[in-house]
Formats: structure tokens, C-alpha cells, sequence
């Protein structure tokens, strides 16, 4: 970890999370109803639902995530902000009005409308717990990152307290405090993001950056010669002693003992050939530190910067956001790429080294690990990409967390506009986003081991109070899309498995007390999926839930919409086909085996790994079929 924790970050941290829980604590006199708790009494302005809408959907992945992969890859992060947007489009002209007609409080409501079926109750409700659970885990995963900087605690107490805080405002008041709090979130995150980009257009892009003191960040330019000393049982590879060269340098961590840095003997930029090499053949790192370093350094600093800009220029100045753009299309800039090396005694360690790219190439689809397979010459991997933009422009509409949103205003016209607002406040945060990642990418203050960490590192670039801030409002980012997906879940549990499936009867105040319980147990889920997945890209993660939210609940919604011949038992057929079959493929995916298993991704049964191409097509198919099998017989006259 590059950074350590600060007391203004601490302070407006604590600030956050006492504003947070006075608004739950203050809005749960409001929510003792069954509509109070779980649609806010149908009663919130379009406008403010608009902008809640934007504070539910822009998560962890979308700010965290997204920005990371930016900073890392280029244009390849921004195909998510791409595919996350277009998705509102299906959500405002086939879901928002008719969602809004046929619901009350949940999903199921909507699909189970017109029949009245124990089989549709139960598999919607199934189909929102699994898609709330995969979409929970990043979220966590991503407090996990945000509360580390932030107080000094280790990733597993960050997830604690995010999850404890978010079962808090969900039990204290439902939706009423769940949807102020992504009011607030969404509010403070897109002001905040756009007031960050102008600083960056106004900083320009420098091959020499310095930090929020406006001290010179060197230590990721310099070189030192290797040399291989004897321990007695170990061959180390360490520094010589000798003038630092102004070349970039290499990190490996080693997960048993922490941070090392190898550093290059020539002034070449180091492959991943090279870095194997030097550590490959029985060479082992010892001791956590590497011998011969300059006194008062540590191994570990930020990384990122331009490498040569147009013309040779070492700074261009301020930008205009056209020009920023340009100058980046003409700027080489060193990448850091992650590997991972088992040595000989067995341990994992991850390499990572650079790459000089050129701004046209990062700038175009391609350039990282995951849409490296748009220039790929194997089908499959076309496949795989194609299959991810369809998940994430089919999944936005089928988010169980979204969907219930709609029942929080009084009318089918508020439903539209929100939507209407809703989508201007994503767009223009997506955006910024493209400016975030690449201003990140530039800044020097790249942590090579967290891609999660880009933006609110890129914040402490300018200076501290920004850095806290910035934390505090992605902690509130998660809060606000943690809550909307935990009131979703205790929906399912309380209102569709309880009470419509197993026809318990139950008062207001039981079926409230029971969402609360099941809240609490959805919640503490969470937090052990996200210490579990701790590693794992939020992003990736999310394109998961994406997946199974398209598949099991988007043909389903759809045909009820569209098609009159849709029956009961091709609804239900149609979700538990579709929720099982993405699952699966998922599961038996090479990610899933290299980033879940840690066996071979060679070995895995699919041939790609996401699984929307196949699994959206097979619910559409199996809910005509099972329709046309299951017609309901004419009376005869």
C-alpha cells in the first residue's frame, strides 16, 4: 500500500457517516407501513428520484472500478461507461412507464401482475437475491478499498464497517433513508468529479509530475544495476550501490512477505520477458526489503506518467477537454501491466512491468487483458467481447436494485421523467470519467498493486482535503448502491418469498420486521463475499451481475410487455433458465478458474467467459417455447 491514512480524511469520514445515519434515524418514523419501507410511500419528487437514480446505479464499479481501468488501459475502461449508459435507453422506452403500471413493491410485482402465479413470486425473487448477492460483492470489495487509505484499517475492517453502516440505514428506514442517501451521493459525487476534471484540464498533462506539495515525484524514473547475492541458502537479487539513471523500475509483491523492487541494469524500459527471467531459475526475494536501497526511501511510491509529449514539450499547459483529449492521442505513456510468476519453492508472486505506449493505441479498443481479445483473430474472443456489451446494455434494465426505484414516485409520468434526469446525471458522470482515469494515468500517483485506489489517488495529487473528500463521497457511493441492493433482497425475502409464496400472513409491522431481519442477514453476506473476493477488479465483478440480471430477468420483462401469448410457466421457465444457464457458464469460466479457483484457465469448460451472447438469446427462446406448449385451452362454445 502506497499510501497511509490521514486525519482530515478521518475527520470528513466521520463527518459522512454521521450525516448518513442521522438522515436514517431521522426518516424512520416515516417508514413503519409496508409502502413506507419498501417504495418511501410512493411519494418521492421525480427530480430527486432522477438524481437517485443516478446515486443507485453510479457504484463502486462505475466510479472506482472505471477510473482504474481508465488510468491502467486507456479507452478499454471507457467501453464500460459506454455499455452502462446505453442501457438507460431500454430502461426509459420499454421499462420505466409499464414497470411503474403493473408493481407495487417489488420486481415479482411486475411480472407476476396479470396471473397471479406461487412459480413466478418465487423464481423473480430468487432471480433479485442471486443478481443482488454478485452485484453486492464488488461494492464491498470496493469499501474494502476506499476505508483502507482512509483510516489505516486493513481491506476485511473496511467491508465490516460498510456493511454494518448500510444494514443500519436499511433497518432504521427503508427506502425513505436509502433514497435521500443516494440523493446526497449522487449529488456530491457528479459535482465533485466535474470540479476534479477542471483542475485537471487546468494542470495539463506534464512528463515531470510532482506531488500535492509540489515536490518532484522521482522515484518511479530511477534504475539501479542488479547483482545476485549469496545468503547461504537463497539467491537474492538486490541493487548496487550506484547513481541513479532516470529509468522507470519494476515492483513484485510477494503475497507471503509484502513489497519488493527489482530494479533494470541498462536504461531500456523493462518487458515481461525480462522481469520472468531475472526471477525465474531458483531465485528467491527474502526479507521483504531488497539490499543496497537509498536511505530514507521506501520500495513502494507512486507510478504514472507521460513519457514524451508532442513535439517534445515537457508540459503542455492548460487544456480545453477537446485538447486534452488530442494532446493524450499524441502522448507515449508508460503503462504498468500485472503478471503473475510462481517460483521455484512454490510461492505466487505478481510481477509488474511496463509498457510504452503510444496514445493512439490506448486510446482504441484493445490495449488491456480484457478487451485485448477485440484485435484477437479467434472468434471465441470476439464472441467474448461482444457478449459483455450486450450484458451490459441488456443488464441495466434488469437490475432488481434499479427496477424497484420506479415505485417510489406517485405516477407513471414521474417514472419517465426521472429516468430522463436519471440518464443526464450517468451520462455526463461518464463522462468525466474518461477524464478522471486518463488525468490519473498521468498524474504520478498510480498505486500499481490497487487499480481501484486511481481517483481518489489522483485526487491527493492536488492536495489532502481533496483526497478526503473525494474518499468520503466514493464511501458514500457505496453506501448508497449497497442499500439499494440490500432493500431489494429483504424485499424478495419479506414480500415475494414470505408472504406471496408461502402465503404467511402478516401485518405491516411483521412484514416490515421480517425485511429488516432478512436485511440483516443479506447484509452480513456481503460483507464475508467481500473480504472473500478481496482481489478481484470491481468491475469485473460487476459484469458478472450484469450478466445473470440480462439473462434470468430481461426475457421475462420483455415478452410480458410485448408478446400477448406469454404465459405464466414461460415466464417462470424463462428466468430460471436464464439465471441458471449464466451461472453456470460463469462458474466454469477461465476468469472464474484463473481469479476464483486458481487452477488453469486453460482447463476451463467454456470457451469464453461471458456468458450474455448464449444465455439472453436461450431465455427468450425458452419462454416462447414453454408459451406456445402451455396455451391456455379455448373453452368451447
Amino acid at each position: 500500500m502506497i499510501h497511509s491514512s490521514s486525519g482530515i480524511a478521518v475527520f470528513i469520514f466521520l463527518i459522512f457517516v454521521g450525516i448518513v445515519l442521522t438522515i436514517s434515524f431521522y426518516m424512520g418514523s416515516k417508514a413503519k407501513s409496508s409502502k413506507g419501507y419498501f417504495a418511501a410511500g410512493g411519494g418521492i419528487h421525480w427530480a430527486v428520484n432522477g438524481i437517485a437514480f443516478a446515486g443507485d446505479y453510479l457504484s463502486a464499479a462505475s466510479f472506482l472500478g472505471i477510473c482504474g481501468m481508465i488510468a491502467f488501459f486507456g479507452y478499454d475502461g471507457f467501453l464500460y461507461s459506454i455499455g452502462y449508459l446505453a442501457g438507460w435507453i431500454v430502461a426509459l422506452f420499454l421499462i420505466a412507464e409499464p414497470l411503474k403500471r403493473l408493481g407495487r413493491y417489488t420486481f415479482a410485482d411486475a411480472l407476476d401482475n396479470k396471473f397471479n402465479s406461487r412459480g413466478i413470486k418465487l423464481a423473480a425473487a430468487i432471480s433479485t437475491l442471486v443478481v443482488s448477492i454478485f452485484y453486492l460483492i464488488p461494492q464491498m470489495v470496493g469499501a474494502g478499498a476506499l476505508v483502507r487509505p482512509l483510516l489505516g484499517f486493513p481491506h476485511y475492517m473496511g467491508v465490516i464497517i460498510v456493511g454494518l453502516v448500510v444494514i443500519t440505514i436499511v433497518v432504521t428506514a427503508g427506502m425513505v433513508s436509502t433514497t435521500w442517501v443516494q440523493f446526497i451521493k449522487g449529488t456530491l459525487l457528479v459535482c465533485l468529479c466535474a470540479v476534479i476534471t477542471v483542475m485537471i484540464l487546468m494542470r495539463g498533462i506534464t512528463t515531470e509530475p510532482v506531488d500535492s506539495k509540489g515536490n518532484p515525484v522521482k522515484i518511479f524514473k530511477r534504475d539501479m544495476p542488479l547483482k545476485q547475492v549469496a545468503d547461504g541458502k537463497n539467491t537474492v537479487v538486490v541493487p548496487e550501490a550506484g547513481a541513479w539513471k532516470g529509468k522507470p523500475f519494476v515492483r513484485v509483491q510477494d503475497r507471503a512477505s509484502g513489497m519488493v523492487s527489482i530494479w533494470k541494469k541498462d536504461g531500456d524500459l523493462l518487458s515481461e520477458t525480462q522481469v520472468v527471467t531475472t526471477l525465474a531459475g531458483g531465485k528467491k526475494l527474502v526479507n521483504n526489503l531488497p539490499q543496497g536501497k537509498a536511505e530514507g526511501e521506501e520500495d513502494l511510491k507512486p507510478v504514472g506518467y507521460a513519457y514524451k509529449l508532442p513535439d517534445g514539450v515537457k508540459e503542455t499547459g492548460p487544456l480545453g477537454p477537446l485538447g486534452f483529449i488530442r494532446t493524450m492521442q499524441d502522448t507515449d505513456v508508460v503503462q504498468w501491466i500485472s503478471d503473475r510468476i510462481v517460483d521455484a519453492d512454490g510461492s505466487t508472486k505478481s510481477i509488474y512491468f511496463q509498457k510504452l505506449t503510444a496514445g493512439r493505441d490506448f486510446l482504441s479498443p484493445g490495449s488491456s487483458p480484457t478487451f485485448s481479445k477485440v484485435r484477437s483473430e479467434k472468434f471465441s474472443d470476439k464472441l467474448d467481447f461482444l457478449s459483455l456489451m450486450l450484458a451490459l446494455f441488456c443488464g441495466t434494465a434488469s437490475l432488481p436494485h434499479i427496477l424497484i426505484r420506479y415505485y417510489t414516485v406517485k405516477d407513471q409520468a414521474s417514472a419517465r421523467k426521472s429516468t430522463i434526469v436519471g440518464i443526464a446525471a450517468i451520462g455526463f458522470f461518464y463522462v468525466l470519467t474518461l477524464y478522471l482515469g486518463l488525468g490519473a494515468m498521468t498524474s504520478g500517483m498510480l498505486d500499481v498493486t490497487d487499480s481501484n485506489m486511481s481517483a481518489p489517488l489522483l485526487a491527493r495529487s492536488f492536495n489532502e482535503w481533496l483526497f478526503a473528500i473525494i474518499s468520503a463521497v466514493a464511501f458514500t457511493t457505496v453506501l448508497g448502491t449497497v442499500s439499494g441492493l440490500i432493500m431489494a433482497a429483504s424485499g424478495a425475502v419479506a414480500h415475494d418469498i414470505m408472504t406471496n409464496y408461502f402465503k404467511v400472513e402478516m401485518d405491516d409491522f411483521k412484514k416490515v420486521r421480517t425485511a429488516k431481519l432478512a436485511a440483516v442477514f443479506v447484509g452480513l453476506l456481503a460483507i464475508v463475499l467481500g473480504i472473500l473476493f478481496a482481489k478481484m477488479n470491481v468491475n469485473f465483478l460487476v459484469g458478472w451481475a450484469f450478466n445473470i440480471a440480462a439473462s434470468a430477468n430481461l426475457p421475462a420483462l420483455i415478452m410480458l410487455l410485448f408478446w400477448k401469448r406469454t404465459t405464466k410457466k414461460g415466464i417462470t421457465a424463462a428466468i430460471i433458465v436464464g439465471m441458471l444457464s449464466s451461472l453456470a457458464w460463469i462458474l466454469l469460466s477461465a476468469q472464474a478458474y484463473k481469479d476464483v479457483y486458481g487452477i488453469d484457465p486453460a482447463k476451463a469448460l467454456m470457451p469464453f467467459s461471458q456468458p450474455a451472447i448464449v444465455s439472453i438469446p436461450l431465455g427468450f427462446l425458452v419462454l416462447v417455447v414453454v408459451s406456445l406448449l402451455s396455451q391456455p385451452k379455448k373453452k368451447a362454445s
